[in-house]
Parts: C-alpha cells; structure tokens; sequence
C-alpha cells in the first residue's frame, strides 16, 4: 500500500507532540491556544449553529420576498 510521506510527517509530528503532554487532551489544546495566542495571526470564530441556522432563515425569506 502507498503511503503520503507528507501524511506520514503530520501523524509523527502529532504523535510527538501528544507525547510530550502525556497524551492529556486539555494539555494539548491548552497549548494549541497558547501557541495560536503567540502567533499574533487573526482568529476567527463562527457563531453557534442555532444563530448561523437562524440567519440562513431570514436570508431565504429576504430572498422569496424579493422575488414576488
């Protein structure tokens, strides 16, 4: 079976990573965020579903307004 050398690079990163904080999930993400705090790059974040799902509603009853 073929292997993506650049996949088999983004598992064995992630692995070493996971292991440096003994595999403990909240440790991983706690530095995730620190790192994406550092990075200085802009974060975006969406709204929840509920809202998202709420102005997709209206959108679509602007748009069969505007087509009567």
């Amino acid at each position: 079976m073929w292997t993506d050398p650049i996949v088999e690079e983004i598992h064995k990163t992630r692995q070493e990573h996971a292991a440096k904080f003994g595999f403990d999930l909240r440790a991983i993400v706690r530095d995730y965020q620190r790192r994406q705090k550092l990075s200085g790059k802009k974060i975006v974040s969406f709204a929840p579903k509920s809202e998202r799902e709420a102005a997709g509603t209206e959108l679509h009853e602007k748009k069969e307004l505007a087509e009567v």
